[in-house]
């Protein structure tokens, strides 16, 4: 679902303009996500006429039931900027290209189900696997470990359930059962705080080597979340706050749009 908001034109001229950026805006926008459910575009100016101008007093981005590069879900995303320069001689060739790079607030929510989900991609289970743990030698005796089965849980006050399961080379597998807060730094990292091994969930001849695992999953992940491994073409996200929410995880923050990409 694509619309447009564009003022009242006043001439068929600014009115043939409006269409035409809507239109390009609307694909331009479609082509940042590898699926999506819905995309609203909203364009506001006043007048109408500073369209031809490429003057635009906002731009608005809602999505639902979004894809990023094939893997990683997102249940909604907005964003809206304040006022816009761009190049209209570009909008008449069917692009869209800014004068200037510009902000937007942003928003983004993640449901419980897609992080789960983003789990399974092979970009984040890859970095998981075969990992070398300084420091738990006695345990590991120098071979490697993989993290497998993992699994998130939202939790009141930005907590989160974390379940895995991890393995010494050919080894049997260690339940890891925890609760752990989720924090930004530096508004692009997501790190895991405060952990607290939840013992009665594993068996406990299993529990100190399953204690000195789940502190390894945390430092790897923490080394893994970071967004700008994930921002979308030309647009890269910062993030001021997160929260917990039933089964949401909420980000607000901004973006930064330096451009718009040219091919889906």
């Amino acid at each position: 679902m694509f619309g447009s908001l564009i003022g009242n034109p006043t001439t068929e001229g600014t009115d043939w303009g409006a269409k035409m950026l809507d239109t390009v805006a609307s694909r331009s926008i479609a082509q940042l996500f590898s699926q999506s459910e819905s995309v609203d575009v909203q364009i506001r100016c006043s007048p109408s006429s500073k369209l031809l101008q490429g003057s635009i007093d906002s731009f608005k981005m809602n999505g639902r039931e979004l894809v990023i590069r094939r893997r990683f879900p997102v249940q909604e995303m907005s964003f809206e900027t304040d006022r816009v320069s761009l190049d209209f001689s570009s909008v008449l060739s069917g692009q869209l290209q800014l004068k200037q790079p510009t902000q937007a607030i942003a928003q983004v929510v993640l449901s419980e189900a897609g992080i789960n989900q983003a789990f399974e991609a092979d970009l984040v289970t890859q970095r998981l696997q075969e990992l070398e743990l300084p420091g738990l030698e006695s345990l590991t005796q120098g071979k490697p470990v993989s993290f497998t089965q993992v699994r998130v849980k939202l939790k009141p006050a930005n907590r989160i359930q974390l379940t895995a399961k991890a393995q010494i080379a050919a080894g049997p597998e260690i339940p890891i059962v925890l609760e752990t807060t989720v924090e930004i730094e530096r508004r692009r990292r997501i790190n895991f705080t405060n952990p607290e091994c939840i013992d009665e969930s594993v068996p406990e001849e299993l529990r100190q080597d399953s204690q000195q695992l789940s502190q390894a999953l945390l430092e790897a992940l923490n080394g893994m979340v970071d967004l700008d491994r994930f921002n979308l073409d030309g647009v890269k996200l910062r993030l001021n706050r997160l929260e917990t929410r039933q089964d949401t995880l909420t980000f607000n923050g901004y973006a930064e749009v330096s451009h718009f990409p040219k091919h889906g």
